[in-house]
């Protein structure tokens, strides 16, 4: 999915002057109005002809196309770089209400605080997402989170974020959504980080727990989930399925450091070339020995805690 390339500016910041780059566009420029699509929502035209989406309380009331934005009722600017994406967005805020809108936005906006940079079309993303998963709560209609219990072993980061969304959207929206959402929640948050689609993230969890269950009964391990090492050992499989899945291969470099890690690790490297046998049965993707060599060294880590 291409990029969203917009950020945002608050209404406090437009009155001050203050620029505050959170993911959206910025414009200080005199808009027109192209299409109203609700009273909150219209399609604007910058000084260069760009459509733009601006929201805001009110903005369209009693306007006509044509008519100049009044810049103290703006809330926020989109200015997406394709066409498609304008179409995207015009139909999301067409159907979403502005609370609903801003809600994600502040959950975007914590997130990004917290995780680095995301893709910014996670607007789109997570704000589709969590729109119908209200709208399945008030009509009595959850959806169980089938990896709920491996994405709070795996993404704890991104589930915790996950649970303050559902805070935030109980506090501002009225709406209690259940646990399994914040596990769905933080899938999103995990494609934002790799740019990747949804369903290919749900690959990436299940890979990830295929080697966690293989190492643990291999070496009889119980894995102590708050230490460094396990923590580091995760992101390593994390990125790692994410290549295996996509086909992407890391070469072999140096063949003596391969043989050094066989021997002071017989055992990880007995574990690590196990899975590679497992991967290569289920996947149908064979592991260069550089890539045996590097789950060896963060399973010999994880061994050496667990016993």
């Amino acid at each position: 999915m291409p990029e969203l390339d917009c950020y945002c500016l608050g209404r406090q910041n437009l009155i001050s002057g203050l620029c505050r780059r959170s993911g959206f566009f910025v414009s200080g420029v005199p808009m027109k109005i192209a299409k109203i699509l609700n009273n909150n929502v219209v399609m604007a035209q910058d000084e260069q002809g760009r459509e733009q989406v601006v929201m805001g309380r009110g903005l369209a009331f009693q306007k006509r196309v044509g008519d100049a934005l009044n810049s103290a009722q703006i809330e926020k600017v989109f200015a997406p770089q394709s066409d498609l994406l304008v179409r995207r967005l015009e139909e999301l805020l067409n159907q979403i209400p502005p609370e609903v809108m801003t809600t994600c936005d502040r959950i975007i906006d914590l997130a990004t605080q917290r995780l680095g940079k995301l893709q910014e079309s996670l607007y789109i993303t997570l704000t589709d997402h969590c729109f119908f998963a209200i709208e399945r709560q008030n009509k009595g209609l959850p959806i169980k989170n089938v990896l709920l219990w491996d994405i709070k072993r795996l993404y704890p980061k991104e589930f915790e974020l996950g649970q303050e969304a559902r805070a935030i959207i109980a506090r501002r929206l009225n709406v209690e959504l259940p646990e399994d959402e914040a596990g769905f929640i933080a899938l999103h948050l995990v494609t934002a980080q790799l740019h990747n689609e949804m369903p290919e993230v749900m690959d990436v969890t299940r890979v990830m727990q295929e080697i966690l269950q293989l190492v643990k009964y291999q070496l009889q391990l119980e894995y102590n989930e708050s230490s460094l090492s396990y923590q580091r050992f995760v992101t390593h499989l994390k990125f790692f399925a994410q290549r295996m899945l996509t086909r992407t291969v890391v070469e072999d470099d140096d063949v003596s450091l391969h043989t050094a890690v066989k021997d002071n690790y017989p055992k990880a490297w007995e574990c690590a070339v196990k899975i590679a046998l497992h991967l290569q049965q289920s996947y149908q993707r064979e592991l260069t020995a550089e890539e045996i060599m590097f789950l060896a060294i963060h399973i010999e880590r994880v061994r050496k805690e667990g016993h």
